[in-house]
């Protein structure tokens, strides 16, 4: 998903682009001026949740909650709220959505940053085995400590970006006064005043430069005014492997990638981390998706193997186009 800023004479946006926790970040605000100081801040927040929260760093603190063995440790305030909001997504979304999916992750190849993954494609054995499942991990915000039990690894990828995002947003909308965007990934949370109109959305198969209409896919232009917006998909980060391609987003009753339906799911949300859980428990839960996100009242868009768009009520309509083309829309 690709956030693209809009604004007027009287709201000018300006924005940055650049790369963190592996993986593309744009910050637009709506005052220009304010620009350089909102990024110092972003990168030091997005620095201090990649210290908290990465898989692949050897001194990270998700990674020390290994070696505990089953043992009480105490952790920042920081990684507490990531998992917070990491085992509240994953019991949002039924256990679509699991944290305990870290040695799954491993198993597949997926044990580094994803760049390093795709240009080795080293061969996997692909080995059924349910993930150990959210309700193992004990979380104590009163004491700042996390029980994980031994053997058991976490991954915060599902939930961590998004969560990020809106984190970030909220605390440069206040501390600047002016409206912001935040983009991790295709993540997308907004706070603040929004430029006249709404935040213009692109929403896409894979995240590409704003300035760059995608090269294959439909697509659709949104207006977003407050809240979230995520996109899920199994194309973006997919890699081959000996004889089979995979991808990133793990079915925890098998530990292996999903073999979903859709190859990307939209939606949008209160918060950009509820969009996110939802959006990725909809691509795990196949041919149910569309029945539970309506269920839920979130406006969602799905895109099937062959390309068919669907959407649930309050997702914009007539907005949709292929690759190629262009199309103006009114949010």
């Amino acid at each position: 998903m690709t956030a693209t800023p809009s604004g007027t004479a009287a709201r000018p946006t300006a924005a940055a682009n650049w790369r963190a926790l592996g993986t593309s970040v744009r910050l637009v605000t709506t005052d220009p001026a304010l620009l350089d100081s909102c990024n110092l801040l972003l990168a030091r927040h997005l620095a201090e949740v990649d210290a908290a929260c990465s898989r692949f760093r050897e001194d990270s603190e998700l990674v020390a909650l290994d070696s505990a063995e089953g043992r009480p440790m105490r952790v920042s305030p920081l990684l507490a709220e990531a998992l917070a909001v990491a085992l509240r997504a994953a019991a949002a979304t039924d256990g679509a959505v699991d944290p305990t999916v870290g040695s799954a992750m491993n198993a597949i190849g997926y044990d580094r940053d994803f760049r390093l993954v795709q240009e080795e494609g080293r061969p996997v054995k692909l080995t059924v085995r349910p993930v150990p499942g959210r309700r193992l991990i004990r979380l104590d915000r009163a004491t700042g400590t996390v029980t994980v039990p031994a053997g058991v690894r976490l991954d915060l990828g599902a939930t961590a970006k998004a969560w990020a995002a809106d984190k970030a947003a909220e605390t440069l909308a206040r501390a600047a006064g002016c409206g912001v965007l935040v983009s991790l990934g295709g993540d997308t949370a907004v706070a603040g005043e929004p430029p006249a109109g709404g935040w213009r959305i692109r929403v896409q198969d894979a995240t590409g430069p704003v300035e760059e209409t995608p090269q294959q896919g439909p697509y659709a232009t949104v207006g977003l005014h407050g809240g979230g917006l995520a996109t899920s998909g199994t194309t973006a980060r997919s890699w081959r492997s000996g004889p089979h391609t995979l991808h990133h987003i793990l079915d925890p009753n098998t530990g292996l990638p999903t073999d979903s339906p859709w190859r990307t799911v939209s939606v949008a949300a209160t918060t950009c981390a509820d969009a996110n859980a939802a959006a990725t428990a909809a691509l795990i839960k196949g041919t149910g998706a569309e029945r539970w996100l309506s269920g839920l009242g979130l406006p969602a868009r799905l895109v099937a193997r062959d390309g068919t768009v669907v959407t649930t009520p309050g997702w914009p309509r007539g907005e949709e186009s292929a690759a190629g083309a262009t199309t103006e829309t009114t949010p």
